[in-house]
């Protein structure tokens, strides 16, 4: 069996070496358009700041090496041109030369390309940039000088941030610039806000709710749909990515949405003897079962050894993604899996919200910091739809987890049931995804009712009273204007005074005390429901709806 693929990187060398792994006797010739056919990609932005301070260093490996230890063809800068289905051959280019080569089985890993926008001014611009690959890199060090005061990063998703950061951390000034109404599209907008505000605490610049409509002055100068405009020395795009299906499309290979490539189960595309897997393919998003690009390393790799098992007679299947995902941007980090609120909602998912907010260890335990966790379920069954997390340390630990149990098809009942490693300098008795749980089936017995951070304004405004139990000296951290403010240890006492006619909003730091104050009203028979992450979301994502003393 002869097997060419098309494409390296994380989808075609995986499914490279698992085949030789399964079938020695195989051919196995990989053609990569780039100079380099194994890089880590997902580094690049470190490099820009010196974190990673050595080139070679994503270069994970070379055609010698694989060819010393996996008998691999490995040829890069060699571009398949053409595809003959008929005559099983590919029309590659190398240099001035082109060539003709048979194939059994043809595996397409073209990845995905970064999407350039139609912005006036955009071609002729300098110093614009975008990075996917090492030879982007290089040309984008080049153009870093003693002379680069200024940068204007567009587009506020994954690798957006991870350049603000980095770019901000050789001493460039950065303004980031995203169309969306918050950073990072993928998460709910409260969540999104702890990351706003850590690169404002950074000094990067956020406007959101803008984009560029113009390069003037060769690209020194942006121009926001705003009427805003920012100078810059230098200019990253980071603003998505699309199939790179071109080869696939030519061929009548069948795609999909955005011009991703369809394939079935076992990974073959519309034509005989082709597959694909990596970015430019089309998955199935395993919660909502509706088609989805998803462009990250994990799939990619599990993808391209699947591939090799069913080409090798293995029974594997695709079985889509989920979509988890993390990043970190100063000191913070940011993770996702799964469906966000929003997402679930559009899907028409009756769908129930908690948020949690606890430590990465124990809190008595020097160096404790806090971990804000999101959690999306279905409001009758408590299926689990997705989760998001924000915090300085252990939302790996907890996303990884969350997304776990998704795969297992886990419900929230299920979530006070994991057990975790518990000493005081990795955990809690108690861990914060338990909590999850234990929250969550409050909510699903009806031991407890909450409102988000958005329904607050206007239960108020229909005459709830918002109740904060939290101290007078948390006061200084800032106060609801106008809410009735009783400590919880007092609440007891005073519950008499409240009018049983009224509505209650009940609201402390991060929603202990308030579920607790939340059951001791209820069962005084007052109307109560309790502001889900409480004054210590609410101020994230509302700020200048806090009174700062």
């Amino acid at each position: 069996m002869k097997v060419i693929i098309v494409g390296g990187v994380a989808g075609g060398m995986s499914a490279a070496t698992r085949l030789r792994r399964l079938n020695e006797q195989a051919e196995i010739i990989v053609f990569e358009k780039g100079p380099y056919v194994s890089f880590a990609n997902c580094g690049l932005p470190y490099y820009v700041s010196g974190e990673i301070d050595s080139r070679d260093k994503l270069l994970v490996q070379t055609p010698k090496n694989l060819k010393s230890r996996f008998d691999l063809d490995v040829r890069p800068e060699h571009e398949v041109l053409k595809i003959d289905p008929i005559e099983h051959t590919v029309l590659v280019r190398h240099g001035e030369e082109t060539f003709t080569e048979r194939y059994d089985k043809l595996i397409l890993s073209p990845g995905a390309k970064p999407f350039i926008p139609p912005i006036e001014g955009i071609t002729t611009a300098e110093h614009v940039y975008s990075l996917r690959n090492v030879p982007d890199l290089d040309q984008l060090m080049s153009g870093i000088t003693d002379e680069t005061k200024e940068a204007v990063v567009i587009g506020a998703g994954f690798i957006g941030l991870e350049m603000a950061e980095n770019l901000h951390k050789r001493g460039i000034k950065v303004t980031l610039v995203e169309q969306a109404p918050h950073v990072l599209p993928p998460l709910d907008e409260e969540m999104a806000a702890y990351i706003k505000k850590e690169l404002e605490k950074q000094g990067v610049t956020v406007l959101t709710s803008d984009s560029a409509v113009a390069f003037l002055e060769k690209g020194r100068l942006i121009e926001l749909a705003s009427g805003k405009q920012l100078n810059t020395d230098l200019t990253l795009l980071s603003v998505g990515v699309v199939p790179a299906s071109d080869l696939a499309k030519d061929v009548g290979v069948q795609l999909g949405m955005r011009g991703g490539i369809l394939v079935d189960e076992d990974y073959q595309t519309s034509q005989a003897d082709i597959y694909a897997v990596g970015d430019a393919i089309i998955v199935k998003n395993q919660i909502t079962g509706a088609d989805a690009l998803i462009s990250l390393a994990s799939p990619a790799n599990r993808q391209g050894r699947q591939v090799a098992d069913v080409l090798s007679g293995l029974q594997r299947k695709n079985q889509g993604s989920i979509g988890t995902a993390i990043v970190r941007v100063f000191d913070q980090t940011a993770a996702s899996t799964g469906l966000s609120e929003r997402q679930a909602k559009l899907a028409g998912f009756a769908t129930k919200v908690v948020h949690v907010t606890g430590k990465d260890h124990a809190g008595y335990f020097p160096g404790a910091t806090d971990i804000t966790l999101k959690l999306i379920f279905d409001a009758e069954t408590g299926v689990i739809y997705g989760a998001q997390g924000i915090g300085q340390k252990g939302v790996d630990k907890r996303i990884d987890s969350l997304a776990t149990a998704i795969k297992g098809k886990l419900t929230v009942f299920d979530l006070p049931e994991l057990e975790f490693t518990y000493a005081p300098p990795f955990g809690s008795a108690k861990d914060p995804i338990n909590m999850l749980g234990y929250v969550a089936m409050n909510q699903l017995e009806g031991i407890s009712e909450s409102i988000q951070w958005y329904e607050l304004a206007s239960e108020v405004k229909n005459g709830a009273v918002l109740l904060d139990v939290r101290n007078p000296s948390e006061f200084a951290n800032g106060r609801f204007p106008h809410a009735l403010e009783i400590p919880l240890d007092e609440l007891r006492e005073k519950i008499e005074t409240l009018d049983k006619t009224k509505d209650y909003i009940v609201s402390c730091h991060s929603g202990l005390r308030s579920y607790i104050a939340e059951r001791m009203l209820k069962q005084a028979r007052l109307h109560v429901k309790n502001l889900d992450g409480a004054f210590a979301l609410y101020q994230t994502v509302k700020p200048e709806e806090i009174d700062y003393v």
